[in-house]
């Protein structure tokens, strides 16, 4: 069964709104599945973005967990700090919303000792404009909105250099917007929490966005966008995430698998036939 929990979070308060879930709790998980040492099923409260993320829990939850001996509790999240400071804290059992850059670098600048499975799959970013069909229309001055968190602006940036809009600092492992060494256009940055570029496609010339908050903005990235990173070779794989002591670690490798497989992949290449997200395995 289908059990979504939605938390939505305010980008200025980042205060997280959510049904607390029941107390079932599991047991030491024993063999090659998420069974407990019982024959009970082990529940697993996982936090993900609500597109591809939830979708691609929700998948699992309702045709593969149940013989794995797992049961998916799906929390919603549509930012990139709580699910992370709630896994963190002992909220959440696992998340589902990263890519492995975002992964390092946040649990660098905060002290989380975490572990994370391989690449589950790509979700490319894109260009998106409202008032031009081309890059090479971008005016003068031009206002271009790009998200405010460090690893995901390095990957706009990079697009935008990809496609002659600017050159960035060669030397800077993860350039922001301080690393453009040449802007030809001039043109103007707007950070925003990603949850907000879509929102405000209609008041700047060009935005870049994230997949995911593409997708549930109600864009699709192959077709709407205007310029679109390469899935081949892309370091941008979306993880599960989890705290290196939890005591469900083979549930949670269960899941990590069940995220591997063929099913899924299927999954993905059905529900996103354009190349909106991309199995990476």
């Amino acid at each position: 069964m289908r059990r979504t929990i939605l938390a939505l979070a305010a980008t200025t308060a980042l205060a997280l709104s959510a049904c607390s879930s029941d107390d079932n709790t599991a047991e030491e998980t024993t063999g090659g599945n998420g069974n407990s040492a019982s024959g009970e099923v082990v529940t697993l409260k996982v936090g993900a973005s609500p597109v591809p993320h939830a979708d691609i829990l929700n998948f699992i939850d309702e045709n593969l967990a149940e013989d794995a001996g797992i049961d998916i509790e799906v929390v919603e999240y549509t930012d990139y700090v709580l699910p992370n400071r709630n896994l963190d804290s002992g909220e959440l059992d696992a998340n589902f919303f990263q890519h492995v850059p975002y992964f390092e670098a946040d649990s660098e600048d905060n002290g989380y000792d975490f572990d994370r499975g391989e690449g589950v799959h790509i979700e490319p970013y894109a260009a998106y404009s409202e008032t031009i069909d081309s890059i090479e229309d971008l005016p003068e001055g031009a206002q271009v909105s790009i998200v405010n968190d460090p690893s995901n602006q390095a990957r706009a940036l990079w697009l935008l250099e990809e496609n002659g809009v600017l050159t960035l600092d060669e030397s800077v492992e993860n350039p922001t917007i301080y690393d453009v060494v040449d802007n030809p256009k001039n043109v103007e940055f707007v950070e925003l929490e990603a949850p907000n570029l879509v929102r405000t496609l209609d008041q700047v010339d060009l935005a870049i966005i994230n997949g995911n908050f593409a997708l549930d903005g109600g864009l699709v990235p192959a077709e709407d966008s205007i310029a679109i990173e390469e899935g081949e070779g892309n370091p941008y794989a979306n993880v599960l995430a989890w705290n290196a002591d939890t005591e469900k670690l083979e549930a949670i490798q269960t899941l990590d698998e069940l995220l591997h497989s063929q099913e899924v992949a299927d999954f993905i290449t059905e529900n996103y036939p354009n190349g909106e997200v991309i199995p990476a395995f």
